[in-house]
């Protein structure tokens, strides 16, 4: 199978959505810019015109509202947010709009829309441009959150939230951009709720969102050379999130690390951790360790970042520490 980067894999999904559905719009600000979006929306603009693609105000509040109501229509608009950030300038028709709609109506209507948000770190952005704000729309009942780590899945997901027909927040990573991997040429959706098991092991489970999937893989070929096995699931969506697979594998290995690239505080892996202890106590040899970034603004520091953005050696850490807990208690058993 042909290899593509996580970026182009994006732009192919938004291409083949738009070619196949004449419902399909984008609307956001620099829709046209590398600057905001990167490779992941490459000459879409010349190939499908300013009908299809447009530039709107920069108002994210009013342009997320016409999405809204285009997808009231009978459209299947895409809202382009290139940073997270100021997704919070949208919450009122985000939160109290799209994601009630449904319940109101007794599900007779419902707003199938897609917000894609985009997480900036690093490059010395600081506390305003960096944030990964993923945890608070988990929190929020009839909202779906999707955060693909593969370019495979960058594609798929974005072809299930536009196919779906409940609102859809799709949060892609810029770090993220330059990987690469297989990706199939079909239009293929990936199923929303669903995660992925990257690799099988016996040992630990390790369960990665989004940026935090790599590292995890990374981490489990540095524990391989150590003897551990780590078992490596990536997430994907967050809400729902697959507490079947998550479990299952949890109460396989007796131990689980939860890299989450949000703050540590009620985060997505906060809750993950809870539901561990609430449905797989009796299994588990070691409480639940987070990776996550402490609870503190991004820095806009280059050497600060290194500290503050936690990876690999992080997990790798976790997973070591969760290990020793679970063998100084077994052997006390």
């Amino acid at each position: 199978m042909r290899t593509l980067t996580y970026a182009a894999a994006i732009r192919e999904a938004h291409a083949q959505l738009l070619e196949a559905d004449a419902r399909v719009f984008l609307i956001g600000q620099g829709l046209s810019s590398p600057w905001y979006a990167g490779a992941s929306l490459d000459q879409l603009d010349r190939d499908f015109g300013s009908q299809r693609l447009l530039d709107g105000p920069v108002s994210e509040s009013a342009v997320t509202g016409m999405a809204i109501g285009a997808a009231l229509a009978g459209m299947r608009p895409i809202v382009f947010h290139p940073r997270m950030d100021f997704l919070l300038l949208a919450m009122d028709p985000i939160v109290n709009q799209a994601a009630n709609w449904s319940y109101l109506f007794s599900g007779r209507a419902g707003v199938p829309v897609v917000i894609r948000a985009v997480v900036n770190r690093g490059g010395e952005q600081g506390a305003q441009h960096s944030q990964a704000l993923h945890a608070m729309f988990m929190h929020v009942p009839g909202l779906k959150v999707v955060m693909p780590s593969t370019p495979a899945d960058a594609k798929g997901l974005l072809i299930a939230a536009v196919e779906d027909p409940n609102p859809v927040l799709y949060i892609d990573d810029r770090w993220l951009y330059g990987h690469t991997g297989p990706v199939s040429e079909a239009m293929t959706a990936t199923p929303i709720g669903t995660a992925a098991i990257r690799r099988s092991g016996r040992d630990v489970t390790l369960i990665g969102i989004s940026w935090m999937a790599a590292e995890a893989l990374e981490a489990a070929r540095e524990l391989a050379g150590e003897g551990i096995d780590a078992e490596v699931i990536d997430l994907r969506s967050l809400k729902p999130w697959d507490r079947d697979t998550v479990l299952e594998s949890v109460r396989k290995t007796g131990a689980a690390v939860i890299a989450d690239p949000g703050w540590r505080t009620a985060g997505a892996a906060a809750e993950i951790a809870a539901t561990l202890s609430e449905e797989a106590f009796d299994n588990l040899r070691a409480p639940p360790a987070r990776v996550t970034l402490p609870d503190a603004p991004a820095p806009a520091s280059r050497v600060e970042e290194r500290s503050y953005y936690p990876g690999a050696a992080q997990i790798a850490r976790a997973a070591r520490h969760v290990m020793g807990i679970r063998r100084r208690q077994g052997a006390a058993a």
